[in-house]
């Protein structure tokens, strides 16, 4: 193709959506970054850091979920534009509050309803995108999403090193406001204006359950993320108690373990949409990366090396590893059609974060069982093996046209 053809990937959709999804990842996984300090801050134990952050991490995982739910369904009912708006005004402002808590309590109910906020943003953006754009570039402009989003983290870590816990969710809260007047000249996917003059049924959660095709496709969709958030959930948010326990000589810092993970995630993400695009096939490369994942977890968790520079590496392994995450999605909103179709993306890795409450709860008994490690590796097995059964059951969607239906 012509340098003129690949124009559209930077039209004024996809690059909003790209910055509200950068957005959006500073602010999900700063409090993997200022876990510690903060609820050090608050008065919390030695001893119950690890505990108080499973149940912190569970309440806003909780939140995406009911999030993904409204913002999904709305986004099909009243247009993708609404829930991105929304979306961000809503957890701009919790987490702007975030700096003002004093208790647990009010941390933990701060974290849900920015967690609900949290889920619209994604889901919304990757369907804008898919559906503004040509058929040969919808893997580059969701990979180049994902790409440019995933550097919230790296931006997070820097301002959590140089500023107190309560001021970066202040600045958090403030990237998320100032995104709203950017979103003011972006326009609606003409696929959705289309299907808002069709008598059709739009934003039916409950469709996905009465066709026994549409709910193994849904399933499908959500099951092969799982290996994403047990890595990010578990081994990179809890990064310091494994290090202890592998005997990592020097210090690990969590905000560290992130910033490398999700550099190596961005260019694994950037590296499956291409090699998706070239190879013109998405469940191939996901297959691939599952696998790749599933090496990451054992190097990681049996590190032959104890240097902290070496425990950061195999962060950025699993990072990498895990960088199928945009491709994830995008196989997700081109399942279904455009009348459910942000319902799909944006509930699927929603429910896929909420999956780090079992998970985490799995890992708290099994390491209680077996200790950190081995109980770590068991659950990372499991999700590994559910990830690749699930695959089996989603199409190949590359050069599926968007502009259709689903119907009762």
């Amino acid at each position: 193709m012509s340098m003129k053809e690949y124009k559209p990937l930077f039209s004024l959709p996809v690059v909003v959506a790209a910055l509200g999804y950068f957005v959006d990842i500073y602010d999900l996984l700063l409090f993997s970054i200022v876990r510690i300090p903060s609820l050090r801050s608050l008065g919390v134990a030695p001893e119950a850091l690890l505990d108080e952050g499973e149940f912190l991490l569970q309440v806003q995982m909780t939140g995406l979920l009911v999030g993904g739910l409204i913002w999904g369904i709305m986004g099909d009912k009243r247009g993708r534009l609404s829930v991105l708006f929304g979306s961000i005004l809503l957890y701009s402002l919790a987490n702007i509050a975030n700096g003002f808590v004093t208790s647990v309590e009010q941390y933990a109910t701060l974290r849900f309803i920015a967690g609900i906020g949290l889920a619209g943003e994604l889901g919304a953006g990757i369907t804008l995108v898919s559906e503004v754009l040509p058929t040969k570039l919808r893997g580059y402009g969701t990979a180049l999403v994902a790409t440019v989003g995933l550097f919230g983290a790296v931006l997070a870590n820097f301002i959590a090193k140089h500023f107190d816990w309560q001021v970066t969710y202040f600045i958090g809260g403030g990237l998320g406001l100032a995104l709203l007047i950017a979103r003011a000249s972006v326009f609606e996917s003409s696929l959705f204006m289309k299907v808002k003059e069709v008598k059709v049924s739009r934003g039916n959660f409950f469709m996905l359950f009465t066709d026994t095709t549409r709910l193994k496709k849904f399933a499908g969709c959500i099951l092969i993320g799982l290996p994403i958030w047990y890595v990010i959930g578990i081994l990179i948010t809890f990064s310091p108690e494994f290090a202890k326990e592998l005997g990592i000589t020097g210090t690990v810092v969590a905000g560290d373990a992130v910033m490398y993970s999700y550099l190596a995630l961005a260019v694994g993400d950037f590296g499956s949409g291409m090699i998706s695009q070239l190879s013109q096939s998405r469940k191939k490369i996901v297959f691939l990366f599952i696998l790749l994942t599933l090496a990451s977890i054992i190097f990681y968790l049996y590190l032959p090396f104890d240097s902290s520079t070496a425990f950061y590496l195999a962060c950025a392994g699993l990072g990498f590893a895990t960088g199928y995450w945009a491709l994830f999605v995008t196989i997700a909103a081109e399942q279904f059609g455009t009348n459910l179709r942000s319902t799909v993306a944006t509930t699927v890795p929603n429910f896929i974060r909420g999956t780090v409450v079992p998970i985490t709860l799995a890992f708290k008994f099994l390491r209680g069982e077996y200790g950190i490690i081995s109980g770590a590796l068991i659950v990372g097995v499991v999700t590994i093996a559910i990830a690749l059964i699930a695959l089996r059951s989603i199409d190949e969607t590359f050069s599926r046209d968007m502009n259709f239906l689903e119907e009762h």
